[in-house]
């Protein structure tokens, strides 16, 4: 090739295209000559969000920041899809300013919508949600490193004496008592372990674990018999609706029931006889002249034994006989 003005004129003129390229690759200014197309978001802070950043779902980017205005006290960010993502924001998907680093650059994240959304309408408003400020929660880590250290400046020197001086004081006090008392602790514990005193026997005994299994066994028989008493009044009751045996007749057997149902009519019909004065016992009981005669009948006898005082057994006879005849 010769080395002519033409050459080197048209090797300078790539090279600048190509320099022109990558800045506007860089900036995103590329991507304003893609086709594609725009939604917006609405946002309180885009945390140094700049135009031409990524726009990304699921690590995937899928356009870039085409515009960002201040409307109505929020950010405004439009952002421009690339056309063959159209169907994949949906109308419930959701944006976030996130950053990649505490020194990366900002990118909006697009989180899935469900499947059987629509995808949204070009120009239409994406749901959004803020997420945290890495400069509060900078402060905030700081504001705790800060209590940290106030606390662990609180334990030492001073006020650490201040804290632990009164407990000393106490112990060297009452040494005497407090060593008699782990004394007496570890006579019991040395007890409890040789298996002496209730403790000890409670602990290391098998007779006690001998009760426990038996009375534990005797509970499990007293279930196992209740469980058969259960099952046998259950295969009663079962014969018993099913017209079984003597109780199943007495409950399902129609014949006992209208006899009963007869026997109380008939009862019901001899307690009105009696009331209206029918029958003997209706006379007995509603007739004023069986009560005079009894009456006068008792009054005579009462007189007849007024003189078997001095009377003979056969006087007394004739006597009575008299009187009542």
């Amino acid at each position: 090739m010769k080395n002519t003005l033409e050459t080197r004129l048209g090797i300078f003129v790539a090279l600048a295209v190509i320099a022109a390229v990558l800045i506007l690759e860089t900036v995103g200014g590329v991507d304003r000559l893609r086709r594609g197309y725009l939604i917006n978001g609405l946002f309180k802070n885009v945390q140094e969000l700049k135009v031409g950043d990524r726009v990304k779902m699921a690590g995937v980017e899928i356009g870039r920041v085409q515009d960002i205005s201040l409307t109505n006290n929020k950010v405004l960010v439009s952002m421009k899809v690339t056309g063959r993502y159209r169907s994949a924001v949906k109308t419930d998907s959701v944006a976030a300013v996130k950053f990649a680093g505490l020194l990366g650059q900002n990118f909006v994240a697009i989180e899935f919508g469900t499947t059987a959304a629509p995808p949204i309408s070009e120009g239409s408003l994406v749901n959004t949600e803020e997420q945290p400020d890495i400069g509060a929660i900078l402060q905030k880590l700081d504001n705790v490193a800060t209590g940290v250290e106030n606390l662990t400046k609180s334990f030492t020197g001073d006020r650490i004496d201040n804290l632990f001086g009164p407990l000393t004081d106490f112990m060297k006090a009452n040494k005497d008592p407090l060593t008699l008392m782990i004394s007496n602790f570890k006579n019991i514990s040395t007890q409890i372990t040789q298996g002496k005193g209730s403790l000890g026997k409670m602990i290391y005994d098998d007779s006690l674990y001998n009760v426990a299994f038996n009375s534990v066994s005797n509970l499990q028989d007293t279930a196992s018999d209740l469980k058969l008493t259960l099952a046998d009044a259950r295969k009663v009751l079962d014969q018993a609706r099913n017209g079984e045996g003597t109780l199943g007749k007495l409950f399902t057997d129609a014949t006992l029931y209208n006899e009963t149902t007869a026997s109380m009519t008939t009862l019901k019909e001899i307690l009105q006889k009696m009331n209206q004065g029918q029958g003997t016992i209706g006379l007995l009981l509603n007739d004023p002249g069986l009560y005079s005669n009894a009456r006068l009948t008792l009054q005579k006898v009462d007189k007849a034994t007024e003189s078997l005082e001095d009377q003979g057994p056969l006087s007394v006879l004739g006597l009575v006989v008299g009187k009542l005849f």
